[in-house]
């Protein structure tokens, strides 16, 4: 009797359209061009980036950015600071811009609370790239935190106006709001957590309780991947993380245990789908 596994892959979980918008643009410039700058990873997986730099892409840093001319290059869905934009115009390069919506509206609004003075909270991670982007809306002073303990470190004024980097868990945000406010401080809170990362965390839940174990897919860079995975082990506490193939250890599982896939906003379709092939053939 086979006693294999039976796996089935999150039907949820993916690229965001961000994302999926970013590469989609990505590859359409390989065709036509061949090659194509890309300003930081395009995205926080390392097997794509491998994928798509095999078909021409080149990830440039900051420094490599600043000696380029004349060239086109991508700017990713996490978005980029003003200052990026500035040294494009002095270096004569094209930016094809695939910043996400979501993120631009964000980047917006932080600009208009700066241009009104207000003092200004980002809960995100430090040196995240979306981050760089939303603190140089500010010319860099706004303050980021990623906890509270952290926050609460600062001098802090009677009248905090709050943002969040836009992958950020929606509960970490109203816990923070609701414990400024016990404590006296007047909060202007703007919940700008992208409803395709916040509603994927519900998704997740359901689906991570399903299964006797649960195989999460994600880079380790991506911050939304390490939100998804903690949302998965707290519901399922057999949830195992990895970020490619070779890292699945067959003896997580014994025959005829169900299994769920799942990933990040950041994690492609194809190596969640790699995944359930070598689940399979155990």
């Amino acid at each position: 009797m086979p006693h294999h596994l039976s796996v089935r892959i999150d039907p949820n979980s993916g690229f965001c359209f961000g994302v999926i918008y970013a590469i989609q643009m990505a590859e359409d410039l390989l065709d036509e061009q061949g090659y194509l700058y890309c300003l930081g990873d395009i995205v926080h997986n390392d097997e794509e980036v491998q994928r798509l730099e095999k078909r021409g892409l080149r990830i440039i840093d900051y420094e490599q950015f600043e000696q380029l001319r004349n060239e086109a290059v991508l700017i990713r869905a996490h978005g980029e600071p003003p200052s990026t934009y500035q040294m494009a115009l002095e270096n004569n390069l094209t930016l094809i811009d695939a910043s996400c919506p979501v993120v631009l509206k964000l980047q917006n609004r932080i600009k208009t609370s700066y241009d009104k003075q207000e003092k200004i909270f980002i809960y995100g991670k430090h040196g995240h790239a979306e981050v760089r982007g939303l603190l140089g809306q500010t010319s860099g002073n706004a303050i980021v935190f990623e906890s509270l303990d952290e926050l609460l470190r600062h001098e802090l004024p009677p009248n905090i106006t709050l943002y969040s980097q836009t992958t950020k868990s929606t509960d970490s945000f109203y816990r923070i709001k609701g414990e400024l406010e016990e404590r006296g401080y007047q909060i202007n809170a703007n919940d700008t957590i992208c409803r395709q990362v916040s509603n994927r965390d519900k998704d997740l839940r359901r689906f991570a309780a399903q299964y006797d174990q649960v195989v999460f897919v994600s880079g380790t860079k991506s911050s939304n991947g390490k939100v998804l995975y903690q949302v998965c082990k707290d519901t399922n506490p057999a949830t195992h993380f990895i970020s490619k193939v070779e890292e699945i250890c067959p003896t997580w599982f014994r025959p005829g245990q169900s299994v769920g896939i799942c990933g990040a906003t950041s994690t492609p379709m194809w190596l969640m789908e790699q995944v359930r092939d070598a689940l399979l053939a155990l």
